[in-house]
């Protein structure tokens, strides 16, 4: 039996990111919006200033291109009309 020997590039560790992470939080910021599903048990996490739900509730969050929390809603659709009612293009985040 043979060994298998994979050549190929080397890949670099120690450099340093060709994107500063800040940067790269902001790529999309006002042009792109994430609709990610969420359980109603997570929303504090997004949404501080939220109401207490009851748990177990499927929702979906709209998030800016940074991660910032938009809106929360129980319809994707609505999420996605919200997006778009802002010029924003609605990307699912899973």
């Amino acid at each position: 039996m043979t060994d298998l020997i994979t050549t190929g590039p080397t890949i670099d560790t120690t450099a340093t990111p060709a994107i500063d992470p800040a940067e790269f939080a902001a790529l999309g910021e006002g042009h792109i919006a994430y609709v990610r599903p969420i359980r109603s048990d997570e929303v504090r996490t997004l949404f501080p200033q939220a109401p207490e739900m009851s748990p177990g509730l499927d929702l979906f969050a709209l998030l800016s291109a940074s991660g910032a929390p938009i809106m929360l809603t129980d319809s994707r659709e609505v999420a996605v009309a919200n997006a778009m009612a802002h010029h924003l293009y609605p990307v699912s985040l899973h």
